[in-house]
């Protein structure tokens, strides 16, 4: 694992595991300075947007494949929801190999629950998983790419059962 990923996901890790101390919620948000005024922050990802060859046959396999419904068309749709969970926001450097294709200027991360069900279902659809071997003190980890190249992480943080 390369040095700016163990970084990141330790910092992750932390940040996570000081929110789920009993009563670190108000610990957790910032305090701001006794005359500034508070300071507004986005409360989480509302949406991620990004271009496609094929956006109807990509929107189908994300769907099919990992269970995320996009934007809905009508009111009956499916409109998918997150877990509550920590989530990692963090720009590489433009030269970074982490993503694998030097053309991607993406990667998703996908929190998931249970690592080796979700590889063995995605294996059993003829997607190629490579699943690293080791456990981080943050968890575990698999790789994938969509039908268009682009890199996705499987995460499945620690204290979630196997």
């Amino acid at each position: 694992m390369n040095k700016q990923r163990r970084e990141v996901l330790t910092a992750l890790t932390a940040a996570a595991g000081s929110v789920l101390l009993p009563g670190s919620f108000a610990a957790a948000q910032q305090t701001p300075a006794a005359n500034a005024p508070a300071k507004e922050t986005v409360t989480g990802i509302g949406g991620f947007f990004f271009r496609a060859r094929d956006p109807k046959a990509l929107e189908q396999w994300y769907q099919d494949h990992l269970g995320v419904s996009v934007i809905p068309k009508s009111d009956t749709d499916p409109v998918w929801k997150q877990q509550a969970g920590p989530t990692a926001f963090a720009p590489f450097p433009e030269n970074s190999k982490y993503f694998g294709d030097a053309t991607k200027q993406w990667m998703l991360n996908f929190r998931v629950s249970n690592l080796d069900k979700m590889t063995a279902q995605l294996e059993a659809a003829g997607i190629a998983v490579k699943v690293d071997p080791t456990t981080y003190p943050n968890g575990r980890f698999a790789r994938i790419h969509d039908p268009e190249g682009n890199p996705i992480e499987l995460w499945q943080p620690m204290n979630t059962p196997r």
